[in-house]
């Protein structure tokens, strides 16, 4: 597994066309006993072909469900105390960066062009008084986030997105 503060979108060129990249991502999930982790996954279910007329290109197409968008902007000194995430949801950073530290203790940092997929619903209060995930701005600009919001049940295991 990467340093948590290590990039997570990491993708491997395809060598003459024909192998199929990974694209990495962090997955915020929560085990049976109600405790928030993340760990670092990859969608590599891609396929080589085109859409409609244009040249074949490495499409990962994931299970079609209704979906909320939401764009976000954490103000500088953003921070978001213990809680989880409202559904099931892709985090897009545009600009800034931002963290996520999960109940484990794990703190990821990203920025522009990372992922984050966040799955810490069915949570459970620890004797920290911790639940789901805490999260902030980092740096002297705000952080801008794009959300996409999967308006369905979690899955509580790592890396089930393929």
């Amino acid at each position: 597994m990467p340093e948590p503060t290590q990039p997570a979108l990491v993708m491997a060129q395809p060598s003459g066309g024909h192998d199929s990249p990974k694209v990495g991502y962090w997955h915020l999930w929560t085990d049976k006993h109600g405790v928030s982790h993340q760990t670092h996954c990859e969608l590599d279910q891609f396929a080589l072909k085109g859409v409609g007329n244009i040249a074949p290109q490495w499409n990962d197409q994931q299970t079609r469900t209704d979906a909320t968008v939401v764009f976000t902007v954490q103000p500088v000194g953003w921070v978001g105390e213990w809680h989880e995430n409202p559904a099931p949801q892709w985090i897009v950073p545009i600009s800034g960066r931002w963290w996520v530290e999960s109940m484990d203790g794990t703190r990821v940092e990203m920025g522009p062009g990372d992922l984050s997929l966040g799955k810490d619903q069915g949570s459970v209060v620890d004797g920290e008084k911790r639940k789901g995930h805490r999260s902030g701005m980092i740096g002297d600009e705000p952080a801008v986030l794009m959300t996409v919001q999967l308006h369905v049940e979690p899955v509580h295991r790592p890396g089930h997105f393929r």
